[in-house]
């Protein structure tokens, strides 16, 4: 009988919408089959779109790449650790440092 392992996941579907959930895995099971094994892939059918897209690559690419832990990009193959945090993340509409040089343009002109 295989030892089972906590590993935790998270995914901020909006800044709204924010999903959490432990769950309970043998030893061994990668990523891929974790997110599985918690429904993602189908409570989330683009996040089973994009992992049917890319189960083959052994190396995260920077732009593409939607899952990770612990905020480092992990392939799909990637065979999960105790208490490892799996994180999906979603695309951007704008570049963070950009949001943010607007907001504080946009402040110093409600100032004047």
């Amino acid at each position: 009988m295989a030892e089972l392992i906590t590993v935790h996941l998270a995914y901020a579907e909006t800044a709204e919408r924010q999903h959490y959930q432990s769950l309970q895995v043998a030893t061994g099971t990668t990523l891929y089959e974790a997110l599985a094994q918690a429904k993602w892939l189908i409570q989330f059918p683009e996040l089973a779109t994009w992992c049917e897209a890319v189960t083959q690559l052994d190396t995260p690419t920077a732009k593409r790449w939607h899952v990770g832990i612990y905020a480092q990009k992990q392939p799909l193959g990637y065979v999960l650790q105790s208490l490892d945090r799996i994180e999906v993340y979603r695309s951007l509409s704008a570049d963070p440092m950009s949001q943010r040089k607007n907001k504080s343009t946009q402040k110093v002109k409600y100032n004047q």
